[in-house]
């Protein structure tokens, strides 16, 4: 036999009451069921929960310590068609974001606390991952959504969908003091050849095998430049090129947003030529289905919305 709920409600309101006729009143009931519902419970317990004498009710040691459980459960209970529905809206639940490096820099801390002011009962999970990672786990739907710079590769497309969130330029990423940087505004890149005022520096580059639309970007900057740069280190964190950097290790194309990761040593600054625009964008699984990520997606295209990417 399995305990009820209604047993539970019956007990606190005698509890409370210390008065079956009082307690049954409370409860819109005689007083024989619920005398004979108190017994019920007392022998599926094994334990008596009232003494009853002719001064009146109280509540053995037994029932003492089963009142606040009681309380607690039935409090639990009430909330239950909240909590589904709730979680039905995709308000409460777990959800997994991977994200680029390049994304803690720009979109993505704004962006968090937004939905964290909104979803405050939602518990993500983060991980920082290049977007080949990403990919191989959202499609393994071993994350639910990640923050990866495109295109998706044929092999992606028919189980993901994408949303663009950003589109930014690249910025020059160079070691500070050299005497170049004394002239204000943007820069050329062919300050940066040897026969200039700025010795040749290596460029530190992402592997193209992690990143190919971020490599090919960067690398046609310089060849509508007329400079074939030399490759020096590769790096797959934008902190690591940009420590490279404030090394003195060579000079780096980022993102623009990467300005925002300040290193000592280290100079940001525009080019003079149009760049192309690097893409940041969410994709996930078409057929996952949760809630929690419906939610998750529509706070997004809102934020969108505002700077009229969607």
């Amino acid at each position: 036999m399995n305990m009820e709920l209604r047993q539970l409600r019956y007990f606190v309101a005698v509890a409370e009451e210390l008065h079956f006729g009082r307690a049954a009143l409370r409860l819109h009931m005689t007083q024989p069921p619920l005398s004979q519902a108190i017994q019920a419970l007392e022998e599926l317990l094994g334990a008596a929960v009232f003494e009853r004498n002719r001064r009146g009710v109280a509540l053995t040691p037994a029932g003492s310590a089963l009142l606040p459980e009681a309380r607690r459960l039935l409090a639990q209970a009430q909330e239950l068609p909240q909590l589904v529905q709730r979680a039905a809206a995709g308000e409460v639940g777990r959800l997994t974001l991977a994200f680029v490096s390049s994304a803690d820099y720009s979109v993505l801390p704004p962006f968090l606390r937004a939905y964290r002011a909104a979803y405050p009962q939602v518990q993500i999970t983060l991980q920082e991952a290049t977007s080949d990672l990403q990919l191989d786990d959202l499609l393994h739907q071993r994350i639910d959504a990640g923050l990866l710079i495109p295109p998706l590769p044929d092999r992606a497309r028919a189980d993901l969908d994408y949303l663009p969130v950003l589109r930014e330029p690249l910025v020059l990423a160079v070691p500070s003091g050299l005497p170049a940087l004394k002239k204000r505004g943007k820069l050329a890149l062919t300050t940066l050849l040897p026969a200039q005022e700025l010795p040749a520096l290596p460029l530190i580059i992402f592997p193209r095998a992690i990143s190919p639309a971020l490599y090919d970007a960067i690398l046609s900057v310089f060849h509508d430049a007329g400079v074939t740069p030399a490759i020096g280190q590769q790096a797959i964190q934008m902190q690591t090129i940009v420590g490279l950097v404030s090394a003195g290790m060579g000079m780096a194309l980022v993102p623009q947003s990467v300005s925002n990761l300040m290193r000592p040593g280290v100079e940001y600054r525009a080019l003079a030529a149009t760049t192309p625009l690097v893409e940041t964008g969410l994709a996930w699984r078409r057929d996952n289905a949760s809630p929690v990520l419906r939610g998750f997606l529509e706070s997004w295209k809102q934020e969108l919305r505002k700077t009229a990417l969607c």
